[in-house]
């Protein structure tokens, strides 16, 4: 077993870095799924991370307990926000949440108590392999089930068209704002993990960039079921360390991606039908 102790000695932060950002990827896909361009998840994520860091740096909260804090912080804000921000629809959407997103960094960045612009640092470490699998599975298992109920019917509706779900009696306001804070949930409860694996956190992580990532992680792997987005988070996050000589141009490199694949792959690269078409051609080949 040494060749794994010297993996994961090398490799864990990473290992540990694609299971959060799976998350990430599976939180935006609950508001996609309800056809809502949201770019808050990062902004999620901030809040979570600083909530349950400065509740373990202060208040020495045990570590399920600011996870739970870390995840509950960001929902409230989603049901506070949710109500004005949730009438706009399409790049309108887009603009606001990502507008919330800055607001969430200038206040984090204006603040004592958040380190300001120097950021949180000497979080303990906590977060603990098991801790992330184990998370990762309860959320594929919940989303699971929420896609195949009548909730997850209800946003499959919304999705599809609005106005005929509103005349089929669906409540699409209530759906969209379940939705949204489920998702901003989820979110928090990645930042919370990210922030007691890293030891340290700044407003910067928590900005236009990784709401963009984000997104782009769900579009890669495709929204059409559980498995795209992590699939997306997957290779968005292996893709740097696979091309280390392009570090400068990430950014590049990520807008490059969500630009082929919207071109080419619109429905993502796991698209269960396309793939079962494929094989069936094979098959009879």
């Amino acid at each position: 077993m040494e060749w794994f102790n010297d993996f994961w000695s090398t490799y864990s932060t990473l290992v540990f870095t694609v299971g959060v950002h799976m998350l990430l990827a599976l939180s935006i896909w609950l508001t996609l799924s309800c056809g809502l361009l949201s770019l808050a998840n990062a902004a999620f994520m901030g809040i979570g991370a600083y909530v349950s860091a400065l509740l373990t740096l202060n208040a020495g909260w045990a570590f399920p307990t600011v996870l739970l804090a870390g995840g509950i912080a960001p929902a409230l804000v989603a049901l506070v926000i949710g109500a004005p921000v949730l009438r706009l629809s399409g790049v309108y959407l887009a603009m606001a949440t990502l507008a919330f997103g800055e607001v969430v960094r200038i206040t984090v960045l204006n603040l004592d108590i958040t380190g300001g612009p120097e950021g949180l640092n000497g979080i303990p470490l906590a977060t603990e392999g098991w801790h992330i699998a184990l998370l990762l599975l309860l959320a594929f298992y919940g989303l699971a089930r929420l896609r195949r109920s009548k909730v997850g019917r209800a946003f499959e509706a919304i999705k599809e068209d609005e106005i005929a779900a509103r005349l089929m009696g669906i409540n699409v306001n209530r759906y969209k704002l379940l939705a949204f804070v489920l998702g901003g949930f989820i979110a928090g409860i990645a930042g919370a993990l990210n922030a007691h694996f890293t030891f340290f956190i700044s407003p910067r992580e928590y900005g236009f960039e990784p709401a963009v990532d984000i997104l782009t992680m769900a579009v890669l792997g495709g929204t059409g079921s559980l498995v795209g987005p992590a699939l997306g988070a997957g290779i968005l996050t292996l893709l740097p360390e696979l091309l280390r000589f392009l570090h400068d141009f990430r950014s590049l490199v990520n807008g490059a991606v969500l630009v082929l694949v919207v071109l080419f792959l619109p429905k993502g690269i796991w698209e269960p039908r396309r793939i079962r078409a494929f094989f069936r051609k094979g098959g009879q080949a």
